[in-house]
């Protein structure tokens, strides 16, 4: 039996996140020192302790998923856990290229840092959302986001996740709009994703 493992996007983030574990395991607290030093600011002390508002910016998001995430890879390995593949949703691909050891650490905490920042530069907060659909197929999934959007306020589908799980970008007035349509439509979870700039999966 091959075993794998999935590192997640942007999304999961939360306040407190890798914090046990880098009190509990000195390989993790190693990988968030070793962060710190890269980027010139304290990204662990932003996981640990927040703010939210801040960590939830993606130029702070995407370097901080991609930390926790090694953090976690390398307390494992180090416990003797092996892993016959790796793969990543959307920014977790990053984490997955630093597990295989094609990408180095500390490259990919600086690019990750610059991806976030480049993404964040091109919507003003607070002007772009994005938000996972469950339930819904492709075509009503579009139907949903052409209801949603106005003039200036697009939305449409950015990343097929899967069977039944689709994440809708764009206007943060048009996400909201397609949120509230989504459910009648047959939408089974319909969830606004803390994230600080519209994307796609790349």
């Amino acid at each position: 039996m091959q075993t794998a493992l999935l590192f997640p996007g942007q999304g999961s983030q939360r306040v407190g996140m890798g914090r046990d574990l880098a009190l509990e395991v000195e390989v993790a607290k190693r990988t968030y020192e070793e962060a710190d030093e890269v980027l010139g600011f304290s990204l662990s002390k932003l996981c640990f302790e927040g703010p939210e508002d801040e960590l939830t910016l993606t130029k702070f998001t995407q370097p901080a998923i991609l930390t926790t995430s090694i953090a976690v890879f390398r307390a494992l390995v180090e416990r003797g856990l092996t892993f016959d593949i790796v793969a990543g949703h959307s920014l977790g691909e990053w984490s997955a290229l630093v597990a295989a050891g094609a990408l180095k650490f500390r490259d990919a905490v600086k690019l990750t840092h610059l991806r976030g920042q480049y993404m964040q530069e091109a919507v003003p907060v607070g002007q772009g959302g994005m938000a996972a659909l469950m339930g819904l197929d492709l075509e009503k999934t579009r139907a949903v986001c052409e209801q949603a959007q106005r003039p200036g306020e697009p939305v449409e589908p950015a990343n097929l996740n899967g069977a039944g799980q689709i994440v809708i970008s764009g206007h943060t007035d048009a996400v909201d709009r397609a949120i509230e349509l989504a459910k009648p439509a047959g939408a089974k979870i319909a969830k606004k994703l803390t994230v600080s700039a519209p994307s796609t999966a790349r």
